[in-house]
C-alpha cells in the first residue's frame, strides 16, 4: 500500500514533499517516525502560524540524541507548536514530557494529539510564553527540546538564560533546531556547543554544559 493511502481514506489528504499530510481544509498532519506510535498522524497547525520540523530534521535529531544518550526520564519541549518533536520523544520511550507552547489553539492541538496518540498520561502542556517557563518549571531535564520560530533572531539571547536556569544541568543535552541566517554561538554560559548538523534550510545544533575553569 502506497504511504498516503491510508491517510487519504481517513483525512482526504496527501503528502507534500516535506513528508506533511495536507487537507482541503489547510490542517496539516505529520507522521510519527519510530517507537510505540509509529506512523501515527499528528495534527499540525496552520503552517503560516508554524513551521513543524520535517520528518528528515525530526529523525535526524533523534538519531542523533540515541548517539549520545539513553536518559529520557524527563524532557522538556519548549516552542512547541503542534508538540511533534515531545509526542516522537515520548513514543521512543521518554518518561514524561513538559510541553511550552503560548498559543492556545496550539495548546489544544497538543493535548488533542496526546489524546489520539494514547501519551496524555505522560505528558503535561504549559500554555505560557516560554520566558515565563523559565521561572515556572522548577525541575531539571535530561533532554531539552527546542524548535523555534526562524524568524525570531534573539534565540541566543534566550538560550544565555536559559542555561543559567535549574532546567539545564551537567547532564541535560539540549538540542535547538534554527535556520542558517540565524547563527549560534558555541558557548552561551556554560553551555558549550557539542554538535552541529545542516539539513536543508535546518540547523541541528546540540549543546550541554562544561564546568567552567
Amino acid at each position: 500500500m502506497a504511504k498516503d493511502t491510508h491517510v487519504k481514506a481517513v483525512f482526504g489528504a496527501g503528502f507534500d514533499d516535506e513528508g506533511l499530510f495536507i487537507q482541503n481544509d489547510g490542517v496539516g498532519y505529520l507522521r510519527v517516525i519510530a517507537g510505540e506510535c509509529k506512523g501515527r498522524p499528528i495534527k499540525v497547525p496552520d503552517r503560516k502560524a508554524t513551521r513543524p520540523a520535517t520528518e528528515l530534521v525530526r529523525g535526524a535529531i533523534f538519531s542523533m540524541l540515541a548517539s549520545l544518550t539513553e536518559d529520557w526520564d524527563e524532557v522538556l519541549d519548549m516552542f512547541s507548536g503542534s508538540g511533534s518533536l515531545g509526542i516522537e520523544a515520548l513514543s521512543r520511550g521518554a518518561g514524561h514530557v513538559d510541553f511550552v507552547e503560548q498559543e492556545r489553539v496550539c495548546c489544544d492541538i497538543i493535548r488533542d494529539n496526546l489524546e489520539k496518540c494514547g501519551l496524555s498520561g505522560r505528558a503535561r502542556v504549559n500554555c505560557l510564553p516560554v520566558e515565563r517557563s523559565l521561572s515556572m518549571l522548577d525541575k531539571e531535564y535530561d533532554i531539552i527540546l527546542m524548535d523555534p520560530p526562524y524568524r525570531r533572531e534573539d534565540i541566543g539571547e534566550f538560550l544565555g538564560k536559559l542555561a543559567a536556569t535549574r532546567l539545564v544541568g551537567m547532564k541535560t543535552w539540549l538540542v535547538i533546531t534554527h535556520s542558517p541566517r540565524v547563527p549560534l554561538e558555541e558557548k552561551y554560559g556554560q553551555l558549550a556547543l557539542k554538535k552541529e548538523r545542516r539539513h536543508g534550510d535546518s540547523i541541528i545544533s546540540i549543546y550541554r554544559k562544561e564546568i567552567s575553569e
